[in-house]
């Protein structure tokens, strides 16, 4: 039986549309006008147990309402949906004790109480008894470094404690299914790998089925073996996170630095994209990166150097594009 399952999943919202003018305002007062705006447009899809999937796409294409028909937050407009088995609108209460959320911009922690006030809340909410919850807690506190911080107030964590707090939460009754919505939107390197760490453990330890949505191509790379693309309310690719890599992630953005002025060189398959004054140079390189890293290394008077994965978004883009050229 599949983790997660749905036929022809559709949600259409019915919103009534905006006026410009004082004329044109008084009549939709008086005669107002709606319109279908297709969310969600049938969506067949199925993740088995343990698998660890990128649910990745524009801002607006239609992920985050159909995590939350998943987690039964939205009823479809129409189509059949399955999560462990359970339907999410039926069943909501006996799936939400079996399923994990962490929301990047959303806390299920108590902002003024300390974490460790949060999980026996949460506990109490599970129905998880004393003995257990401080077993529980015990481990996860170990396992995500949160000795140091579970009796200070959240307001006064830092984000990287908060998530990390969010994500023992999200564990703490031992769900099957675990929803990841931005995870580590806002913090530093450091810290996103070391979450990215954590939840690759949980996975491999027990077998927890992670769904991520992600606009950061390394949390896709890290954590997924398989990504699927959404777009407008439908699906446009279910690949692996490799043939994704390969066919689609072909170029990396440096942007470099001197501590004087300097002339950055042509080189095959490098475009500039931006140059201040010859101090700071945005490069894309789109092929030989390993010998164009080489000479730039080696140039005078470098104060700082990175690379980065371009936006999801360019990735997205460059997607449709190679889809419209097959058509």
């Amino acid at each position: 039986m599949s983790v997660i399952e749905t036929k022809s999943l559709t949600k259409n919202y019915h919103t009534r549309v905006k006026s410009e003018g004082l004329k044109a305002g008084f009549k939709s007062l008086l005669k107002p006008e709606y319109k279908d705006i297709m969310a969600v447009q049938s969506i067949d899809m199925q993740v088995e147990r343990g698998e660890m999937v990128a649910f990745i796409g524009p801002n607006g294409a239609g992920k985050s309402t159909f995590i939350k028909m998943l987690c039964g937050i939205l009823q479809p407009t129409s189509g059949e949906i399955s999560v462990l088995g359970l339907s999410p609108i039926k069943n909501r209460i006996e799936l939400a004790m079996q399923i994990g959320t962490v929301f990047g911009q959303k806390s299920q922690l108590w902002f003024h109480l300390p974490a460790l006030d949060s999980f026996t809340l949460l506990a109490a909410i599970y129905e998880i008894n004393d003995d257990e919850r401080k077993r529980r807690v015990g481990e996860l506190s170990e396992r995500f470094e949160l000795g140091d911080f579970l009796n200070t107030p959240v307001r006064k964590l830092s984000l990287g404690q908060r998530v990390r707090c969010e994500i023992a939460a999200s564990l703490l009754h031992n769900p099957q299914l675990l929803f990841l919505d931005e995870p580590t939107i806002g913090l530093d390197v450091v810290v996103k790998q070391a979450i990215r760490e954590l939840i690759l453990e949980k996975n491999r330890e027990s077998d927890i089925t992670v769904f991520l949505t992600s606009h950061d191509p390394a949390d896709v790379e890290f954590l997924t073996k398989r990504a699927i693309v959404i777009d407008h309310g439908s699906i446009v690719m279910d690949s692996s996170v490799e043939q994704l890599k390969s066919e689609y992630i072909k170029e990396r953005i440096v942007e470099i630095s001197f501590s004087s002025p300097q002339t950055v060189p042509h080189f095959e398959g490098v475009n500039m994209v931006e140059e201040e004054g010859g101090l700071k140079f945005k490069l894309t390189i789109e092929k030989n990166i390993n010998e164009v890293m080489r000479i730039l290394y080696a140039m005078n008077d470098v104060t700082d150097i990175t690379v980065s994965n371009p936006p999801m978004e360019s990735i997205i883009a460059r997607i449709f594009t190679e889809q419209e050229k097959q058509i």
